[in-house]
């Protein structure tokens, strides 16, 4: 059995082993209403697995070289979400399935049209265009809509999707690109302000534009998240390209800047930071949710409650920005851990790829795709828990949601095409080390 044959069944076994603990959850959460089997348990089972082998089955055919452990980890993640989001709304779990369905769909189509990561690299300055369209497309008048207090929508006929969502990946693609062209001259500077050795200003453009939508972002769209998420991407591609923490250090502080005016000027960043210093003030009010979060992982304690004995449905938006809130009541200490784990997982599996890339391009824009899920489960997470204020991001593969899924998927996708490039580089070079003609 050849190397890329074991790695494939591997990713087979896992992902069915994920299946499995889906298809067991959604068991346990209709036990405490039903003494008997739920009637729909096999249609789920039937669904979840053949997108599974839809999903795997691209692998095997478009990547045969990749990592063998994202797709069972976000298998595993997307599971828990489901049944998670089952037991709070089974109308909107329904939903997700159909959600689920269309991300592998995007996943497949990625792995398909994307044949060689290089190629996206030609078309960085397309992406940028597109991405800022985007990114500020709910800003548009007639389509873009406010729900929930955050202007992130767009609406066609029946159709609500976020394009910020889109937009992060279109981003990140530029800026990769970008930084493979101009990272010498970023990381050596050509100008001196006393000790620091700065570079031209005109190359610190992107960096300012991002700084400039970021806070844009926040500012119109209300959205805290989605302004972090981006920022800090973009700050830690530029170290990644340059390896210098200055940069990382001026990106944190543009990024306080702006959002130390926006706190003056704007009402809803004031009362997010008011809530996040104590809810307790405004408990029946704007720090319900918070609140209500608290006694949910209080509750859960370190075993938790037990799928469908708790009441994570006190929670307001607990499918969407409180999920992992409703995960720590029934599952507990141990059950939320088990999530931190194979996120972890997933983001040291993705900058593995990163560091085993080649080439420049690849290498920047593996590890930004993974930062953007470190990012966003740190801003979520850290907002839940009180360790920063609250944010409206999504939880990745987790939280329902269908604009973030589906862009996991291609994110997912993209980290897989690049994986299957770098085993083909490195096999190429034992080949070429190995030959009789090169050695003599």
């Amino acid at each position: 059995m050849t190397t890329t044959t074991a790695h494939r069944n591997t990713e087979l076994r896992l992902g069915l082993l994920s299946v499995g603990i889906t298809a067991f959850g959604y068991v346990l959460v209709q036990l405490p209403d039903k003494s008997d089997i739920p009637a729909d348990l096999w249609f789920f089972v039937s669904i979840f697995v053949g997108i599974y082998v839809v999903a795997h089955m691209a692998v095997r055919q478009f990547a045969p070289y990749a990592d063998p452990s994202l797709l069972p980890l976000a298998a595993f993640l997307n599971g828990i979400g489901f049944v998670t989001i089952s037991r709070l709304d089974p109308d909107l779990a329904r939903t997700q399935v159909g959600w689920m369905a269309a991300g592998v769909g995007a996943f497949v189509a990625t792995l398909v049209a994307v044949r060689r990561v290089r190629t996206l690299e030609r078309f960085r300055y397309s992406f940028l265009l597109l991405g800022l369209l985007a990114l500020l497309m709910p800003l548009i008048p007639g389509i873009g809509k406010t729900i929930n207090g955050a202007r992130l929508w767009v609406g066609i006929g029946p159709i609500n999707f976020q394009p910020g969502e889109a937009a992060k990946v279109l981003l990140v693609i530029f800026f990769a690109a970008y930084l493979v062209d101009k990272r010498e001259l970023l990381a050596t500077g050509t100008r001196r302000l006393g000790r620091l050795v700065l570079p031209d200003p005109k190359y610190l453009g992107p960096l300012l534009l991002c700084w400039a939508v970021s806070i844009l972002v926040m500012v119109q769209q209300k959205d805290l998240g989605s302004s972090l998420l981006f920022f800090a991407v973009f700050g830690a591609m530029l170290y990644a390209a340059t390896e210098r923490a200055a940069y990382l250090i001026a990106a944190f502080v543009l990024f306080v800047g702006g959002a130390g005016i926006a706190y003056n000027l704007f009402d809803h960043v004031r009362d997010r930071v008011s809530t996040w210093i104590d809810p307790w003030v405004v408990a029946q009010g704007k720090g319900f949710q918070v609140v209500q979060s608290w006694f949910a992982f209080g509750t859960g304690g370190a075993s938790g409650t037990g799928f469908g004995r708790g009441n994570p449905q006190l929670i307001p938006n607990a499918p969407t920005d409180f999920v992992f809130s409703a995960i720590g009541e029934e599952l507990g200490l141990f059950g939320t851990v088990a999530i931190l784990a194979a996120i972890l997982l997933f983001v040291g599996s993705g900058f593995r790829i990163a560091l085993q890339a080649d080439r420049p391009f690849p290498k920047l824009f593996a590890a930004g795709l993974t930062t953007i899920i470190g990012v966003q489960t740190f801003v979520i997470i850290g907002g839940v828990t009180r360790v920063i204020p609250l944010t409206g991001i999504t939880l990745p593969f987790i939280s329902y949601g269908g604009s973030s899924l589906v862009a996991n998927f291609v994110i997912l996708g993209l980290l897989l095409r690049i994986s299957d490039e770098n085993a083909q580089v490195r096999g190429a070079s034992r080949g070429r080390r190995a030959s009789p003609g090169m050695i003599a």
